[in-house]
């Protein structure tokens, strides 16, 4: 995979992912004590989707695009993330910096790391005008675990690297364990393309192994011609009450959309 996210934007492993992001940014929210945010691979923040990246790949066509006919009384993530994507400007995707940056309060803090130069560059201006959001160039995975557990003791920690490295699995898992041993009440959200179901087995595997208590898997399939990548999963760890009978609220709706299926499965403790 191509480590400039403008390749995927908008793709159907984005619209999963980052209604995810908003339904537990949303839950975060419902009390009034401080939260923070650790984006460990945040990218520049924004896509366009009329530009030549965007354009090579036609990810998003089959993704956010898809999702354009959806209205009325929509579960209040889905509507919420359909509603920002629309405030970013046609032909504009937010990428989960711009969308966190967007659902903070002002008690709230978000962390952006990105260690790419011109990537970099891009994010620390886009989140300039966000008082409670920071962008910073370090390697991702070492700058989260150093920056848990956030003052505020509640928040949550997204990690969804590009997966160029051939040991990117291992050192997610890696991270993962560690950041979980750190900040231990926090919410992970922890993204993986799925090219080998054994690969992403013994992912899960390791991570658990670490001695999680509660975590579930989002796995979404839809059909991808070529080489593109056509499922991905979604590794949430501590998800708050309810997070699951949403999700598949979710899914119902966006799953025919991308012409695939969103599942959801417990993989330690229940709801």
């Amino acid at each position: 995979m191509n480590y400039r996210h403008g390749y995927h934007a908008g793709n159907f492993a984005d619209v999963v992912k980052h209604v995810a992001l908003v339904a537990i940014l949303l839950h975060l929210r419902k009390k009034d004590a401080a939260f923070a945010v650790i984006d460990s691979h945040a990218g520049r923040g924004i896509y366009d989707l009329a530009g030549a990246e965007a354009a090579k790949t036609g990810e998003a066509q089959t993704g956010i695009a898809r999702l354009a006919g959806l209205s009325g009384d929509l579960p209040e993530a889905l509507s919420t993330y359909l509603s920002l994507v629309k405030e970013t400007g046609n032909n504009s995707y937010p990428g989960s910096p711009l969308i966190t940056a967007k659902l903070l309060r002002p008690q709230d803090r978000l962390t952006a790391i990105e260690k790419h130069p011109e990537e970099f560059a891009a994010l620390a201006q886009l989140l300039a005008p966000y008082r409670n959001s920071v962008a910073e160039q370090a390697d991702g995975y070492a700058r989260a675990i150093k920056l848990l557990p956030p003052p505020s003791r509640r928040g949550a920690v997204l990690m969804d690297p590009p997966f160029e490295s051939p040991d990117e699995f291992s050192a997610l898992a890696q991270a993962v364990r560690e950041a979980t041993r750190k900040f231990a009440s926090g919410v992970f959200l922890v993204w993986y393309p799925i090219k080998s179901q054994a690969d992403a087995d013994a992912f899960v595997g390791e991570v658990l192994a670490g001695g999680i208590a509660k975590a579930m898997v989002l796995d979404t399939r839809v059909a991808a011609p070529g080489a593109k990548l056509g499922r991905a999963g979604l590794l949430v760890v501590n998800p708050p009450y309810g997070f699951g009978a949403q999700m598949r609220d979710v899914a119902r709706l966006v799953a025919p959309c991308l012409g695939g299926d969103i599942a959801t499965a417990w993989i330690a403790g229940s709801e």
